[in-house]
């Protein structure tokens, strides 16, 4: 009879991202998943578009107010989108108002 406890599903999923040979873009697609639920909703609707380019994530909206308002968090925002997927991938948050 087998008494082992089974590991948990972070613990697998953390093993998993180890042997992964894309870990960087699957943390990368992680991040970006997460990123309306990280911001919230209204920050959420006002970029348009999220996208990595290295470790930058890069964002664009609308108006010159909501990027001043995103630049200002932008090291809060980070810290919580790499609290997200547990590993620092992402470096810098650029804010591009289009």
């Amino acid at each position: 009879m087998r008494l082992d406890k089974p590991p948990s599903i972070s613990e697998v999923l953390k093993e998993f991202l180890y042997r992964y040979p894309h870990q960087k873009k699957l943390r990368q697609g992680m991040v970006l998943a997460n990123w309306a639920e990280v911001v919230g909703p209204k920050i959420a609707e006002q970029a348009h578009n999220v996208y990595f380019q290295g470790s930058v994530l890069t964002c664009v909206v609308t108006n010159a107010v909501w990027r001043h308002e995103i630049h200002a968090n932008r090291f809060q925002i980070v810290k919580r989108l790499n609290d997200a997927v547990d590993h620092k991938v992402v470096k810098e948050l650029k804010v591009v108002a289009k």
